[in-house]
């Protein structure tokens, strides 16, 4: 008799990732076609940082897998909110809240089948994919950025002028040579400042510098800082091309290759910052300082009661005093 071929049974997690890749595939299409070829909104066009983001979470979750697999299946009941409100997300036919409704989703499922410490787990890759969710956020955000384009005007108002360059500020516009130019968010960095501190936050986890939080501290400010230098250089030459009229070199640094140019040099930056810190910066400020311990003193004045010739205060010093000479 032939023994029968046993066919292998897909397990729960390969069935559902068949049916959000069924249900999500086009709409991350979408993102990936929107972010490559700038047809998406302004405000989603700030969160292409997913064109890296999202594949890293993917090979996380890949690499994790065998810890996955022993965690004992158990469910937490903040699974049902998160599923019951992703559903409606979902079916609603707005752009935004489709959107949010995949990481609503994932976070569900991972409550669902491992509970909490399969969410924990899986923490990181789930907040990589949340942060490249295109939402309205930069909308509610670029109100606040007005002090800080204003600061970027006058900061390359003031360069232009000790090079010769007729130029008046003001506020966030800047007129060089009778040509207006205007320092929108979009221009003030807010975009590469998304794309920086999304960056760096691998780059934190990759190198592992999130276990030293002076470190991790000093290269977050480290990213600000070069964003906002990087822009203020950027926004500098930007109004040098559009007052002398130079188009073409305009239009590169704006729109074309040399926008993405300028991206990788800021992103490489980082690596050097990050590089700095591990030689230079210290782990912590704590100063590790060894106290002797009080009972382990003992006063000189105290005299051992074991042997005559020792001192309490001098344990070393064990040789007896000379015998006196006898005087007849």
């Amino acid at each position: 008799m032939l023994a029968s071929k046993t066919r292998p049974s897909l397990s729960l997690e390969g069935i559902m990732l068949g049916l959000i890749g069924i249900l999500y595939g086009p709409l991350l299409w979408h993102w990936v076609d929107g972010w490559l070829n700038k047809s998406i909104s302004i405000q989603h066009e700030y969160f292409s940082h997913g064109l890296l983001g999202i594949p890293f979470a993917a090979y996380l979750v890949w690499e994790r897998r065998a810890a996955w697999h022993k965690l004992p299946p158990q469910m937490h009941w903040l699974a049902f909110p998160l599923l019951l409100v992703a559903v409606p997300f979902y079916s609603s036919g707005l752009v935004d809240l489709m959107n949010l409704s995949l990481p609503l989703l994932l976070a569900g499922l991972l409550l669902v089948l491992k509970g909490k410490p399969g969410f924990r787990l899986q923490s990181f890759p789930w907040l990589l994919l949340l942060l490249a969710t295109p939402t309205q956020l930069p909308y509610l955000i670029e109100p606040y950025v007005l002090p800080l384009q204003g600061f970027i005007a006058s900061v390359a108002g003031f360069i232009l002028q000790q090079f010769g360059v007729d130029v008046q500020v003001d506020g966030i516009y800047l007129s060089v040579s009778n040509q207006l130019v205007e320092v929108a968010p979009h221009c003030a960095g807010l975009k590469m400042l998304f794309t920086s501190l999304y960056m760096g936050l691998i780059l934190v986890y990759w190198t592992g510098l999130n276990r030293s939080r002076l470190r991790t501290g000093l290269f977050f400010t480290g990213i600000v800082a070069i964003s906002v230098a990087g822009n203020i250089v950027r926004n500098t030459v930007l109004a040098f091309f559009h007052g002398a009229q130079m188009t073409r070199a305009f239009d590169w640094l704006h729109e074309s290759w040399g926008g993405d140019l300028y991206s990788a040099a800021t992103l490489g930056m980082l690596i050097v910052l990050i590089r700095l810190l591990e030689q230079y910066a210290p782990a912590s400020l704590r100063v590790s300082a060894t106290v002797p311990d009080a009972r382990s003193q003992v006063s000189p004045l105290r005299k051992s009661s074991a042997e005559p010739g020792k001192t309490a205060g001098n344990p070393i010093n064990t040789r007896p005093h000379p015998p006196r000479p006898d005087y007849f």
